[in-house]
């Protein structure tokens, strides 16, 4: 399938870099690689809301089992500030 696209002038000239760099053949293969590390990071984005996804749930289901109580900030950094006391 051939797809000619256009591209701002900044994005034109990196293009250009690339290919200029040896790095890549031609402008397509800036192109295809680009689109394959976009694909590679979405891949990961989904991965990562996945996982933030499934801590939440299993954070509300400790909620909902009782497993979790109210915190005393208040005790927790008296806390701290004594074990930092004795280091």
């Amino acid at each position: 399938m051939a797809l000619n696209v256009s591209l701002p002038m900044e994005l034109e000239a990196r293009v250009r870099q690339h290919v200029a760099s040896g790095l890549y053949g031609s402008a397509s293969e800036v192109i295809r690689e680009a689109l394959r590390l976009f694909e590679a990071y979405h891949a990961v984005q989904q991965s990562s809301l996945a996982t933030i996804r499934a801590d939440i749930a299993q954070g509300m289901a400790d909620v909902n089992a009782g497993h979790v109580s109210k915190m005393d900030m208040a005790a927790i950094k008296s806390q701290g500030r004594a074990l930092k006391k004795t280091s």
